[in-house]
This record gives structure tokens, sequence and C-alpha cells, in this order.
């Protein structure tokens, strides 16, 4: 299967001032398949080593002799290590943290050497401040899969050259095709097992079998790795989620949780589970006027999971009611379909917010600022009625509002309509 993230890869392999790269990413979203593939078709040989299953990671950072690892390395993978064509992978870093210290010293001594390193619950050591080379290293995210290589991994690649060519008004008559794969994909999400094993086997209930053992999987590393003090609470706001994102209004509430909660109490949770790569924050913002960030409000935000898949089997929502049920994209509020969205603007690396007023029912979803400032309205059907869009556009015409709705492409005079299955491949083409 073909990742977005590969082209970044390369990029990092040909840069003239190439720094170690540390990949980060939730389980199960494919980083150790996605290295491997790269290391085997860009690299003459591959030196691979997991710190968690190789017991010799666990005391080989005594110091930081640059030779003296690379010699340990060969050894334990038996692989001959060589400058520039040699990719050594340390994957599930975080069981040897010294190893992400290391990467200072591979810059500074010895950045002839291409070593990446990648591991689950990373981002939980990455903001712990432990050793980490600040300032020596790149950084790249990987996401579960996008709708676009979803619909690649389906076989449907001249429909995915025709989304690419944005010949919006073009694709009118592939609405069908494309809105039945995306029911799909509500169903299946973007996990790349999960992804793979639904286009081999075509099986439904496979599908929700993989889903629920993840999220077993995700439910085991709360206990092993998530401190005694906030535990509870971390569980007690990785289970509201379903429900916080079938609200009208999205809007994280305390109280959901327990009576008399407050951010206080649970804020620490909600932050270890987006460092973990689970939760994406989404705050709000009190002017839609550049820059964004100044006029960001921490303390009111939306919480998505990393992946609509999963959303699906945390509420067992059945693939009937998804693959054929006539009026899915509108029910439960529209909280996939605004799941969705969010999901495909993360997978950018853009800066998202959402608006709106307090005491006032007017909202506008997603906030994405780029050369413009893009306010976007999400519509879970067809109904193009847009109140909240027009009254911020007649307050600010320098915006560029935007409608993502089961319609089709259209452009009006202020602002333009953009089917849900095309919502990121077009905000990524807009300055």
């Amino acid at each position: 299967m073909k990742r977005n993230i590969y082209s970044k890869l390369l990029d990092w392999k040909n840069s003239h001032d190439r720094k170690p790269l540390i990949l980060d990413g939730a389980r199960q979203v494919g980083k150790t398949w996605i290295l491997k593939e790269f290391g085997a078709n860009e690299y003459k040989n591959v030196a691979y080593i997991n710190c968690d299953k190789t017991i010799e990671m666990k005391s080989l950072f005594y110091d930081y002799d640059i030779q003296r690892l690379i010699r340990s390395f060969s050894s334990i993978t038996k692989e001959t290590i060589l400058p520039e064509t040699t990719l050594i992978i340390l994957d599930e870093v975080q069981e040897s943290p010294l190893a992400l210290t290391s990467l200072k010293y591979f810059a500074e001594d010895a950045p002839e050497y291409h070593i990446i390193v990648a591991g689950s619950l990373l981002g939980i050591k990455l903001h712990s401040g432990t050793g980490y080379p600040v300032g020596k290293v790149e950084e790249l995210k990987l996401y579960p899969m996008t709708f676009l290589e979803f619909l690649e991994a389906s076989g449907n690649n001249g429909l995915l050259e025709q989304i690419k060519s944005h010949n919006w008004e073009e694709l009118a008559p592939m609405s069908q095709k494309l809105t039945d794969l995306l029911r799909q994909y509500y169903y299946v999400g973007g996990m790349p097992e999960i992804v793979n094993n639904y286009f081999t086997k075509q099986d439904l209930k496979e599908v929700r079998k993989l889903q629920n053992r993840i999220l077993s999987d995700y439910e085991r590393d709360f206990s092993k790795h998530v401190p005694e003090d906030i535990l509870p609470k971390v569980v007690m706001v990785w289970n509201s989620i379903p429900s916080q994102l079938a609200k009208e209004n999205k809007k994280f509430i305390y109280g959901a949780l327990k009576q008399g909660a407050r951010a206080k109490e649970f804020e620490n949770a909600i932050q270890w589970l987006i460092n973990a790569g689970l939760l994406h924050k989404i705050v709000r913002t009190n002017k839609i006027q550049r820059p964004l960030k100044f006029y960001e409000d921490t303390g009111a935000f939306k919480l998505f999971i990393s992946d609509l898949g999963l959303l699906g089997a945390m509420a067992d929502v059945t693939s009937k009611e998804i693959l054929t049920g006539i009026n899915y994209f509108s029910e439960y509020k529209g909280a996939f379909t605004e799941q969705f969205v969010a999901q495909e603007l993360t997978a950018l690396d853009l800066k998202i917010y959402y608006y709106s007023k307090e005491n006032s029912p007017l909202e506008i979803d997603f906030i994405v600022q780029k050369d413009e400032i893009y306010p976007i309205e999400v519509k879970a059907e067809e109904n193009l009625k847009s109140k909240s869009l027009r009254t911020v556009f007649e307050e600010n015409q320098n915006l560029k509002p935007c409608r993502f709705s089961m319609s089709g492409f259209r452009k009006q005079e202020w602002m333009v309509n953009v089917p849900l299955y095309l919502s990121q491949e077009w905000i990524n083409s807009v300055d």
C-alpha cells in the first residue's frame, strides 16, 4: 500500500543538511511497515532493531561513542552498516530512551549515517523533556490512512488521478462511486492492517474484530504506561469521546465525565492521550482574523479520535447502518462526518481551529489558516443552508468560506461547496 509520507522520507534522505529523523505516530498507523518498505526500496541494506525485543539495547547507551554504537548495531542485525547506503531503524525506541539522546551525537559527529527512530507512545517520551536532542533531529508524524490513500488501496487509481487533476466539476458523474467508497472508509477507517485486510478478504466482521483488538491494545497501553494517579481519568476521557462527539455542540464538556468535573482535574489526562497520538485537540478562536494564534481560547476545545473506524467500533455502530443506511451521513448529529473532516485536515499537519460566540448559536466547525483564512462548515447531508458561514463572511469579506457537504462541487459568489470526499485534496490545493 502506498503512503503519502513516502515522498517526505525521500526528501529527508536526499537533503544536504539531513539530521536523524524521529517518526512519531499512534500505535498501528503503519510506522514499522513504511520504514522497512522505504529502506528496502531506497537503500542497499537496512539495519533494523526492535528496542523492545532486543535485550542488548537496554544497556548499550552507557556512552555515545558513535563508532562503538555502529559496531553494536551491526553485530545485532548482522548487517554491514555503511554511510549513505545503509538505513538504520531503531523501532519501539521508547523502550530505550537514551537512544533518543544518542541522536544528538549522530547529528554532530556522524551525519553521514542515515538513522530513523520510531515507536508506539513515542509522543509521551518526546514530551517528557528527558534527554530530547533539541535542534539535532527532524520529525515527521504518521497518521492513519487518509481517504485518498484508502481510495488508492482499493485499486481505483484512475479515480484518484482524476481527483489529483483538480478538475472538480468533472468528477460529478463519479459522485455515487465516491460516496460508496466514502461509506466504506467510514466503517473501515484508516488503520493500514485493517484496510489491507478489508480489500483482501472483504470480511466486515473481521474488520470489526481487528478494530476491537486495536482498542484492546490501547487499553493495555493505558495500564502499562499511564501514571497511576491519572489512569482512571485517562480511561474516563477516552470512553467519553463517542458521546462528546454525538452532541449537537461538540465542544468538550468536563461535566459529561462526572458531575462537578473541572479542567484542572482532567487536563493532564487529556494531554496524555494527545501526546500518545490517540486524540486530536482543536481549540476555539475568538476572532476569525490573522493571525488566528492571537485569538486562541485554549479553555474551549473539541476532541477527535485518531481514526474514524475506531470511533465506529467504540460506538458499536454496525456495518449495515454505515454501508446501507439511507440517512447515515446525517445521523448521530454529524459526529462521524465532523470526525472525518477533522481527521483529513489533521493529516495535512495544518493548525486547525473552530469558531463560536458565547451565548450565540453561531459556530463555524473548522477554521484553517494558509495564505488565506478558510472558514469551513461541515454538512452531513445535502443541506445547503449556511447561515453561520454567511454571517462571518458578511463581517469580513476577505475570508474564503467553504462548505463540505454531500452535495456536488459548485462555486457561488461568496463561497465554495466541496463534496466531503474531496475535502482534504481541495484544502491542500488552495493557497
